[in-house]
């Protein structure tokens, strides 16, 4: 069974509330059960941490390597200037996948370059809480093909 961290930066904890014309009225929870669900229903589990704090994030996928294949992360604003987060993910070295709910690329100018992006295996931007489906999807069917590959 594949095992996936999922981590969410800060303020999504208050998403449903948060400029909701932006990011939806879906809160973090109903995302992250509808998401348990299709993990489920693929054959692997996930575990969820969200934090406002960059070093509670660093520790969670510090602790990620030897117990989860992957990691899905949205990590809000962090994503423009966390070269801490970038390098916690390059160390653990385990397949990862940026999401981010709205379109990162038709906002402000600020938001169009993540400093993730070169160390993830890919992606998602601006399909909202689906987002977080096709990320668990995709990783699940990256991490299935290259355990097949290595057999």
């Amino acid at each position: 069974m594949v095992s996936l961290l999922v981590l969410n930066g800060p303020n999504l904890n208050l998403l449903g509330m948060r400029e909701p014309d932006v990011y939806g009225r879906e809160t973090l929870d109903d995302i992250v059960t509808h998401l348990a669900q299709v993990a489920e229903q693929v054959g692997s589990s996930i575990t969820h941490r969200q934090s406002n704090h960059e070093g509670e994030l660093i520790d969670a996928i510090h602790s990620a390597k030897g117990v989860h294949d992957g990691i899905i992360i949205n990590p809000g604003a962090f994503t423009h200037y966390s070269y801490a987060l970038r390098d916690a993910i390059a160390a653990v070295n385990l397949p990862t996948i940026e999401v981010h709910l709205s379109n990162v690329h038709a906002r402000e100018e600020f938001r169009h370059r993540s400093v993730i992006a070169p160390v993830v295996l890919g992606q998602i931007v601006g399909l909202g809480s689906s987002g977080y489906e096709w990320a668990l999807r995709g990783l699940v069917r990256h991490l299935q093909q290259r355990s097949v590959g290595s057999a």
